[in-house]
């Protein structure tokens, strides 16, 4: 068994390289990432020392004799209780006792998250990562330190971020919300791996309080559908994303990623059989016949009875959950931003115009007209109080009712 501590060939965007201690055993290798990221020309890599010439050169340097004495002794220990010892036992023995710093924490938290086929919540997680290090001018941090006081300031300086270099819209409440929620999440992460104490949080009773704000959801009118259904569109492109939208909309506004997944063994005797993929809920609805006319255009294109029905993963590495979902975020890009720019102006429609607006059209149209029950089973939610909060936004009978009552109070009303 071979253990040192490397710097990783890929460099960073700021030209440093993260820290890493592998473990090598029968053409293996694991390795755990230390947390901390040096230029090339500061690391001896010979000696696995950091050179005089970084400025923190004495105290890493202990840091990391400290990690390669534990590993050895941790493979020392296993070797002696057990026949055989894998890399990847080395490592998982070692973890448990990485320093409670968050960088080191957060970097185990993302590489879990790629590991699991995450992409969504990998990509969106590890820029707001990102910011908080930027916010502590990429310098390490012990979760001890991170203080209701430190989030506060964090929060202060988002709420003066841009959404892009050249946007000069800022980044709203909600995204600094979600940034708090990535940091909480590091820090179960630390305590899961028994970096540190579950009862060092700064989030919860005595500490920072994560409420998310009202989101307003704008579904399109069903004018605006039937403008959809009529307009004609010449180019292929155009036209494809037009038939996505529609047949997600058809189908109680199916999310894209199960659209895209959808294969033709799941039609069956006039019915549509499949399990959304956010949370695994099985169903099956009955297939309108506006969505078997779209059907009927895809079949010609079917390649054998387990082929997918739209053209979107076909060919994708499905042995890698990482990779597919990757696929799926891409591809939905790319017909959101065909809706946006072509098929929208063209059927004369002036709302926003995303796959996602199908699930609030959908629950927009639907309103108060459809038992809160029958919404839940269309929606494949796991609890109805999710289906509650979410039809939530689309119900207004009630309060115009309740506006129109006391604005029109006391006024004679025409007789019919």
């Amino acid at each position: 068994m071979a253990i040192k501590i490397v710097l990783r060939k890929r460099p960073n965007k700021d030209g440093t390289r993260p820290l890493i201690l592998q473990v090598f055993k029968n053409n293996k290798r694991s390795v755990i990432h230390l947390g901390y990221h040096l230029h090339e020309a500061d690391w001896d890599a010979k000696n696995q020392r950091v050179r005089k010439s970084h400025p923190n050169s004495a105290r890493l340097n202990n840091f990391l004799m400290k990690k390669l004495a534990e590993a050895h002794n941790s493979a020392l220990e296993l070797e002696t209780q057990q026949k055989i010892v894998t890399s990847q036992a080395v490592v998982n023995k070692i973890k448990p006792s990485l320093a409670a710093t968050f960088n080191a924490q957060a970097e185990d938290y993302l590489n879990g998250l790629r590991a699991a086929g995450k992409y969504n919540q990998y990509t969106a997680d590890k820029p707001r990562i990102g910011h908080f290090k930027e916010f502590l001018n990429n310098h390490d941090i012990a979760f001890s330190d991170i203080t209701p006081g430190l989030l506060e300031k964090f929060m202060a300086a988002l709420s003066v971020r841009r959404k892009s270099k050249n946007s000069k819209e800022l980044i709203s409440r909600r995204t600094i919300i979600n940034h708090l929620v990535v940091l909480r999440s590091v820090f179960a992460h630390a305590a899961k791996n028994k970096a540190i104490p579950k009862e060092l949080t700064p989030f919860g009773k005595s500490g920072i309080k994560i409420k998310f704000p009202d989101t307003h959801k704008i579904g399109l009118s069903l004018e605006d559908v039937e403008k959809l259904e009529t307009v004609v569109l010449l180019d292929p492109e155009h036209e494809h994303a037009r038939k996505v939208w529609l047949f997600s909309f058809y189908f109680a506004g199916m999310r894209v990623s199960d659209v895209f997944r959808l294969k033709w063994t799941d039609f069956q005797n006039g019915r549509l059989f499949y399990s959304m993929g956010k949370n695994e809920k099985g169903g099956s609805l009955k297939i309108p016949e506006k969505a078997a006319a779209i059907l009927q255009f895809y079949e010609q294109f079917k390649h054998h009875e387990d082929d997918f029905v739209f053209p979107e993963l076909k060919g994708t590495n499905l042995s890698s959950e990482f990779v597919m979902k990757r696929t799926i975020a891409f591809k939905t890009s790319a017909l959101d931003k065909i809706l946006r720019l072509h098929v929208a102006p063209a059927a004369e429609i002036d709302k926003k115009l995303t796959m996602h607006i199908s699930r609030h059209t959908f629950a927009s149209l639907a309103g108060d007209a459809v038992p809160i029950q029958m919404l839940q089973k269309l929606y494949r939610h796991s609890h109805v109080s999710t289906t509650i909060g979410y039809q939530g936004s689309f119900i207004h009978k009630d309060a115009d009712a309740a506006l129109d009552a006391v604005i029109n109070k006391g006024k004679v009303q025409p007789q019919p």
